[in-house]
């Protein structure tokens, strides 16, 4: 007998004693290595949904890997007969949002002037030699976000975007979210996480249609602790009171001049020009990160008169209120419910993934999926979608109570299984509602207006893109507000970390910027836990706090 295979929706008959890499190698899924196999690099992970008792056991190659996750090339069929379930840190099926919405990457308001320069056959970074020839220049923009990665290849000559690449973040055996993953780095001391990722990030330069050494540098963004775990900092002080980075705290103390780094791609360990400089944008302040302020440059907030909020929901929800005046900011810990995480058949936008859902009066569900094909679990809008439905339907109430004591529901058949959804999974979305409402409240009222007074409201992020407006302010995940005001940014993040490459004169006015942004804590604040409570609700957001004079 022999154990049934499914790897990445490819299945396979498995005999015992060959390595999960070995099987595929023979589907032809790609696993990322750079050790030839031998355990070392760690890149090559996998996470086992089902059937981990049919894998031979962990090996000492696996010790720094916990709960479903295991590295491939040590992982073995055993003798037992049965199925097996994994897969690979996704990449190229997921629909991870790449693009902002019509920002341009240079445009009438700024100029084309990259750090990177030719002089003859001389290649200078601010105006110092680092090679010769007479090929392209190129840089690299880059989004680190928790769950998700994107990449983005620019020719700093003529600010054309050469190509991209996107991938699920692989550094997730180490927790799905921030505060997870700075336990497992404090834990590990071997900086398993930023190698491992390091190691995604070098096979997605490699596979670009150009000469790596051609890339003279890199802008970094993402969150603090994605930002700094990158550039191989410790992260324990972003996960201690009061939540701050490294870079904060020698700034405050005078050691240094910005919260921003940079390093080179040697020491860094990027397969690029071994001098081109790695730029990380500065952070806010603790959680409010690197990609808060490449949104606030991407939507040109320096010069904003109007007063426009910008809310990126996410693992870790980052929300900014204000315009060239005034700027407040706050980061939301959400938690990776509302991208699949800790929910029963929660996937990214993956094909299989349910993204729209609709109930008809009579009950029955319908479902739209990506990729046309049999349904595998729901994505995040799939998720808010279906929590309007049942509201709507009245089939669950405002605290996220099934009526007529149903505790499972179930959304569609026609896969390996039905997909079902309970009010477990209520719950889980629940509370990561609870700290986005919680921060909304607390910021509009700190400064000074209510939802109804914004201009425009930016919902940025690959999850925000392909929200259904109407489901979201109906279950309160955004205010209840005119839907004329909002706007489906994408990928603002990556889009700013594009400015900040191509223009020296933005990237210095994102450092001054940034050092104006006011941070509001919202574990401080005494209304937080209330508005956190009520947020939990399924319900239109209204303003509830007392706003500020």
């Amino acid at each position: 007998m022999s154990v049934r295979l499914h790897l990445n929706g490819q299945v396979c008959d498995a005999a015992e004693g060959i390595s999960l890499f070995s099987f595929a190698e023979k589907l032809g899924v790609p696993v990322p290595t750079s050790c030839n196999k031998q355990g070392k690099c760690k890149e090559c992970v996998v996470e086992v949904t089902e059937g981990m008792e049919h894998l031979s056991k962990p090996g000492p190659e696996e010790r720094h890997l916990k709960g479903a996750f295991r590295l491939s090339c040590c992982t073995r069929i055993a003798q037992e007969s049965g199925d097996v379930r994994c897969h690979t840190m996704r990449r190229g099926a997921m629909r991870i949002e790449k693009h902002a919405f019509e920002l341009p990457i240079h445009g009438p308001k700024w100029k084309l002037e990259p750090a990177v320069t030719r002089d003859g056959v001389r290649i200078l970074l601010d105006g110092v030699e680092i090679d010769r020839g007479a090929g392209p220049l190129h840089g690299l923009a880059i989004d680190l976000g928790t769950t998700t990665i994107v990449i983005r290849l620019l020719n700093l000559e003529t600010g054309e975007v050469v190509a991209d690449s996107s991938f699920e973040n692989p550094q997730r055996f180490g927790g799905s979210d921030v505060m997870a993953r700075i336990q497992y780095d404090t834990e590990d001391r071997t900086k398993t996480l930023q190698r491992t990722l390091v190691g995604y990030v070098s096979r997605a330069i490699t596979e670009f249609p150009v000469d790596p050494r051609s890339i003279y540098e890199v802008v970094i963004a993402g969150n603090s602790t994605m930002r700094d775990m990158f550039f191989k900092l410790s992260v324990y002080s972003i996960g201690q009171s009061p939540y701050q980075s490294l870079t904060e705290i020698e700034l405050a103390e005078g050691k240094r001049a910005t919260t921003s780094l940079a390093d080179t791609a040697r020491h860094l360990g990027l397969p690029i020009h071994p001098k081109a400089r790695v730029y990380g944008l500065p952070i806010v302040s603790g959680h409010v990160g690197a990609d808060a302020a490449a949104c606030m440059l991407a939507v040109d907030l320096a010069n904003e008169e109007r007063v426009v909020a910008v809310m990126d929901i996410g693992t870790n929800t980052e929300l900014i209120v204000g315009n060239k005046h005034q700027i407040l900011a706050a980061s939301c810990p959400a938690g990776p419910a509302f991208e699949g995480g800790q929910i029963t058949f929660g996937m990214p936008g993956l094909p299989g993934a349910i993204e729209k859902i609709a109930i008809a009066d009579d009950g029955l569900v319908w479902a739209t999926v990506i990729g046309d094909v049999a349904p595998e679990g729901i994505c995040g809008s799939g998720l808010v979608d279906l929590l309007s439905e049942l509201v709507r339907t009245e089939r669950m109430n405002s605290l996220g109570r099934f009526e007529g004591g149903t505790h499972d529901l179930v959304v569609a058949t026609g896969g390996d299984q039905p997909i079902t959804f309970s009010e477990g999974d209520v719950n889980a979305l629940a509370q990561a509602k609870g700290a986005n409402v919680a921060g909304l409240q607390i910021v509009f009222a700190e400064y000074g207006i209510r939802y109804a007074d914004l201009d425009v409201f930016y919902l940025a992020g690959g999850f925000g893109r392909h929200l259904n407006l109407e489901s979201s302010k109906r279950i309160g995940l955004i205010p209840n507000i005119d839907a004329a005001k909002i706007i489906q940014i994408g990928n603002a993040s990556v889009e700013g970390a594009c400015i900040a490459l191509l223009s020296r004169t933005k990237r210095a006015e994102l450092e001054q910027l940034v050092r104006r942004v006011t941070h509001c804590r919202l574990e401080t604040h005494p209304g937080f836990f209330d508005f956190f409570v009520n947020g939990c609700q399924f319900a239109p957001v209204e303003n509830t706090a007392e706003v500020a004079p």
